[in-house]
């Protein structure tokens, strides 16, 4: 599963940076497949294809978030999340919208980072 900021978020800005995959954005900003990965272009669901840098519109306007489809709960970069293990509010939570089992989320990484 992926990992949710709660709105107990205080804004601190800590688990931003510990993303292996830069899945984590700052409230209001616009984010990007691209971004951190190795993606230039991503086909949807839907068959229709977007370039891996046009920005898509903010998860969140009011607290940090992470995107979903990019967040492999830090599986096979680290032991746990980091953005909960940095915390300081234990606002990083599992996202029960979100359910991926451990290969699941290997294949995602692979796919982010083009292994």
């Amino acid at each position: 599963m992926a990992i949710i900021i709660t709105d107990e978020c205080i804004n601190c800005g800590a688990c931003e940076p510990e993303c292996p995959n830069t899945a984590i954005y700052e409230g209001g900003v616009n984010w990007s497949w691209g971004e951190g990965t190795e993606l230039t272009s991503i086909e949807m669901e839907d068959g229709t294809s977007i370039d891996g840098d046009e920005e898509q519109e903010p998860v969140s306007d009011e607290f940090y978030y992470i995107v979903p489809d990019k967040c492999t709960e830090c599986i096979g970069f680290h032991e746990e999340p980091q953005c909960a293990a940095v915390c300081p509010v234990d606002c990083c939570v599992d996202d029960p919208d979100y359910r991926e089992t451990e290969d699941e989320l290997l294949a995602k990484k692979e796919w982010l980072h083009d292994e």
